[in-house]
């Protein structure tokens, strides 16, 4: 399958609302293959992170893929990095609402509250386990890209609906801040 032929599946989809099952065999060729197909994937669609279920894959796999763009100038650089079967196993009592927007919901952005500060750990795609802390954007997309390994959009996550804007509408505001 080449990266342009995968579906995002889009808010209404049931499948983007199933609980992902763990990852088994990490070294198998499909698991490996899948893996840089969505490498490949994530550097096309230009985003900031995909997750499997996104892509109608119910499995506990995702991509992390930082970079300043147009919509989010300052988000920190990262190398792309392959999160298999993470667990979130401390998150600070601090959280903040920033801006998200996500493949799955397309057009819409919306203020998220999410902790600041978490101690992770998760499996990278050599087999090999990591233990790290993230904060602030990248705790926030970590945070994301796990909501959807548990059937979740970032719309869940709102407090209130007056936090939910248009697309058009949010990049007027971000235009005004910069």
């Amino acid at each position: 399958m080449s990266p342009s032929a995968f579906p995002i599946l889009q808010l209404g989809h049931p499948n983007l609302r199933l609980v992902s099952k763990p990852v088994d065999c990490i070294a198998s060729e499909m698991t490996q293959s899948f893996i840089q197909q969505l490498l490949s994937f994530v550097a096309q669609a230009k985003g900031m992170g995909i997750a499997a279920p996104q892509v109608d894959h119910a499995i506990r796999l995702f991509i992390m893929s930082s970079h300043p763009n147009e919509r989010y100038p300052y988000a920190p650089p990262m190398e792309k990095t392959v999160v298999i079967n993470p667990e979130i196993i401390w998150s600070s009592r601090e959280t903040e609402k920033d801006w998200e927007g996500c493949l799955s919901v397309p057009g819409v952005r919306a203020l998220v509250p999410r902790h600041q500060l978490i101690r992770v750990k998760y499996t990278l795609e050599t087999g090999e386990p990591c233990e790290t802390e993230y904060t602030g954007f990248l705790a926030r997309l970590f945070q994301h890209e796990l909501d959807h390994l548990n059937g979740l959009v970032f719309l869940d996550r709102v407090e209130d609906n007056h936090d939910i804007v248009m697309e058009q509408e949010w990049l007027k505001l971000i235009a005004t801040k910069r």
